[in-house]
């Protein structure tokens, strides 16, 4: 029964659709290749959920090769979460894609466009799925090579310069990686997560120094892919060089998969106790979180693109999910993982706005933009409602990922990780304000005079994301109660 086979299509479909654009010179075929295959991305990724659900982990053994000798797909809660993160904002990206990039990236080289999404799509869904420590460095892998074609085709020629950064500073990343799991495989002669967590329990891992190193060569090389404060200084050259349409995929979704991938290492790899209670890691994170939320929202205030300050943004936005992840208790863990969808349907409607501002207004840029609430109001009025859930303001989705940080810091005796919060929500209304003030409060001049809205296929995806940041924020049973589960099965490790 196909059923049977949903984790391995999850992963093969967008694959092959990708060979198939790869094969073909007409972007119209290309494109509808990729839309029919991102729609059909959602309906997989949903069916697995249910099923965890319904019926606890889906285990699933590629080309009939049992674990741990073979490569296992484990979906559960956690990852069967961040699919159905991945999948929806896909199933978005492909409308809204046909005329953006149809604008922003020559005519001869938007199937390759499409290909190399699809790539990046089936690397970063692979990642999530896979149960098998090296095939989550393949797809690693797979999503970074072809992240770095889609930075490169930004129109602006420092979109190459970014692209190479990125590529130098992934390099490094995926090697320290790959190092830390040939340490772990010489220590437990196996590559299976469970097997490899089944076999550290064996091993007395505070005398065994070469477990402890693969969990700093780890942990230092998904912190380059998550752009973890200070390894993020790709980030911000990447996401405003890249094409819009790859900016809001890739700020959507790459850094979410990061995130998982280290906290599958911390929680059901390595364990609680060795991470969380015998190191400082915990401690080491909460610094650099707090590091990061503060440094991002500071710099953004000065930045004059727009693309380029809700990067720095990013950077902020990550140190929100790593806070959770270092105050080390349940609702803290449940903050950080609500925040990887949360923040997903934010970043993604931020980034569709500019999309707008970009095709219509001819420009990025916050000083170029004055009167353009008057003149795009739909798209202004999306790109303000997007920004309250970034700021946190009750009702949003962004306030429910602040509760519980929130409460997860009081939880832990941290009251005043509390008070950091507010005040970078604080720095998020200015830097957010700033756009706004040039939009409403200023006569409309340049490209945003002439600008009108852009059509419906770009204006759906940016309010339906809109509107679930509404949604969610007013009932957000949905969401928490997933994330909870989520992270209950994080604490409890691999089973």
């Amino acid at each position: 029964m196909i059923a049977d086979h949903l984790p391995a299509l999850q992963v093969v479909l967008p694959l092959v659709a990708a060979t198939v654009c790869a094969m073909v010179d007409r972007r119209h075929v290309a494109y509808v290749i990729a839309l029919l295959t991102s729609f059909a991305m959602p309906l997989i990724a949903v069916a697995l959920l249910i099923q965890v659900l319904d019926q606890g982990v889906i285990s699933y053994a590629m080309g009939g090769w049992e674990p741990p000798i073979g490569i296992e797909y484990r979906i559960d809660v956690a990852n069967a979460f961040v699919l159905v993160i991945l999948s929806l904002v896909a199933a978005l990206i492909m409308p809204y894609a046909a005329r953006s990039v149809a604008a922003e990236i020559p005519e001869n080289k938007q199937a390759w466009f499409y290909c190399m999404y699809l790539l990046c799509l089936s690397g970063l869904l692979g990642i999530t799925i896979t149960g098998d420590a090296f095939n989550a460095f393949v797809f690693l892998e797979i999503s970074s090579l072809a992240t770095y074609v889609l930075i490169a085709m930004g129109a602006d020629r420092r979109a190459l310069l970014a692209a190479f950064q990125y590529l130098v500073m992934g390099t490094i990343g995926a090697t320290f990686y790959v190092v830390g799991v040939g340490l772990l495989y010489t220590m437990t002669g196996t590559l299976n997560f469970a097997d490899i967590a089944a076999r550290l329990q064996e091993l007395d891992i505070e005398t065994s120094r070469p477990v402890l190193a693969a969990l700093a060569f780890i942990t230092v090389g998904i912190g380059l892919k998550v752009a973890m404060f200070p390894l993020h200084a790709w980030l911000p050259n990447a996401y405003a060089g890249a094409p819009s349409v790859a900016t809001a995929f890739l700020a959507a979704t790459a850094t979410k998969v990061a995130v998982y991938l280290l906290l599958r290492y911390f929680y059901t790899i390595f364990g609680f106790d060795v991470v969380f209670v015998q190191h400082p890691v915990a401690q080491v994170l909460l610094i650099l979180a707090v590091a990061g939320m503060f440094a991002g929202s500071l710099i953004a205030i000065f930045q004059d693109n727009i693309k380029r300050m809700l990067a720095w943004s990013s950077v902020a936005q990550i140190g929100y999910i790593l806070l959770g992840v270092s105050l080390i208790n349940h609702t803290a863990l449940t903050g950080g993982i609500v925040h990887l969808f949360n923040h997903a349907l934010i970043k993604g409607a931020l980034f569709f706005a500019v999309g707008g501002f970009a095709l219509m207004a001819g420009t990025v840029r916050i000083s170029q933009l004055a009167g353009i609430g008057r003149t795009m109001p739909v798209t202004m009025a999306a790109f303000v409602l997007a920004g309250l859930s970034l700021i946190g303001v009750p009702g949003t989705v962004g306030f429910v990922s602040k509760w519980y940080l929130v409460l997860g810091a009081f939880e832990a005796g941290m009251w005043w990780v509390g008070f950091l919060i507010l005040i970078t929500s604080l720095l998020a209304v200015v830097y957010l304000g700033r756009v706004v003030e040039v939009a409403f409060f200023r006569d409309p001049e340049g490209g945003a005079a002439k600008a009108i809205e852009p059509p419906l296929s770009m204006l759906a995806p940016t309010w339906i994301l809109v509107a679930a940041c509404i949604v969610f924020g007013i009932d957000a049973e949905l969401t928490a109660g997933t994330a909870m589960q989520a992270a209950s099965v994080l604490i409890e490790g691999l089973r």
